[in-house]
């Protein structure tokens, strides 16, 4: 069984992300960059089902300009197969990658395609579900377990009430939630490998994919500051300041 994971290009998690000044978009300059943590996750999955013998490979794809290679490397470094790198420098959005990945997998006929339920960067939750719309897929998002039969998924998803299990037919898509898995620190002779394995290059004119953007952001701004809080004597103080300053009862 082959497994396709996407994977993403973001600021890293730990940098305090800065709005540009004119208000167009997040600060890149200089900021740390790294795998998307969900992605992450999506791949430390599929490389473990191939370690029990389930995947037979597992490929990374990501969508974007070539920076993107240095995010594909630390997939490869943490057991994938091969990479593959759909570059453009075009603005991409949740759909236009939903897109790109259909042509991907597509090309490379995979069995089971695994993401992260959401990117850090824009928290769309939507590339997954897009693609198995696409695909004409059976889905399961947000997943806690996944456990692989002759020709079903069984996943273990989190829902409001507390985890559902659901069966998918295979091919399918899984989005990968934060507790499916803690992925491993890649070790230094494993980077070097990456370093040789392959890392195919596409230009999306090849695919033939309608990429232009459905949505136009028109300003980006910080959230606004805390104020600071207050101590009440009472209750029915805080009663009080609920009704008549809060106005929330």
């Amino acid at each position: 069984m082959k497994i396709l994971v996407p994977v993403k290009r973001v600021v890293d998690y730990n940098v305090k992300v800065r709005v540009k000044s004119d208000q167009s978009g997040v600060e890149l300059a200089g900021v740390k960059m790294s795998i998307n943590p969900f992605d992450e996750i999506a791949v430390e999955e599929a490389v473990r089902l191939k370690e029990a013998g389930v995947a037979t490979e597992v490929v990374a794809v990501s969508c974007g300009t070539s920076a993107c290679q240095e995010t594909l490397r630390s997939a490869l470094a943490m057991g994938a197969d091969r990479a593959i790198l759909v570059e453009t420098d075009a603005e991409l959005q949740p759909l236009a990658v939903a897109k790109l990945l259909k042509a991907v997998a597509e090309r490379e006929q995979p069995q089971m395609v695994i993401c992260g339920k959401q990117a850090i960067d824009d928290d769309a939750n939507q590339t997954g579900q897009m693609l198995a719309a696409l695909m004409g897929w059976p889905q399961a998002t947000f997943a806690s377990k996944v456990v692989v039969g002759d020709g079903v998924l069984a996943v273990t998803r989190e829902i409001d009430g507390g985890l559902e299990t659901v069966e998918l037919k295979l091919p399918a898509v899984v989005t990968a939630d934060l507790r499916l898995n803690e992925p491993r620190y890649a070790t230094l002779p494993n980077i070097m490998k990456a370093k040789k394995k392959p890392l195919d290059v596409v230009q999306v004119a090849e695919l033939g994919a309608d990429i232009a953007p459905r949505l136009r952001n028109v300003r980006h701004a910080e959230p606004a500051a805390r104020k600071g809080g207050i101590k009440v004597a009472d209750v029915a103080e805080l009663v009080n300041k609920l009704r008549n300053e809060a106005k929330v009862i």
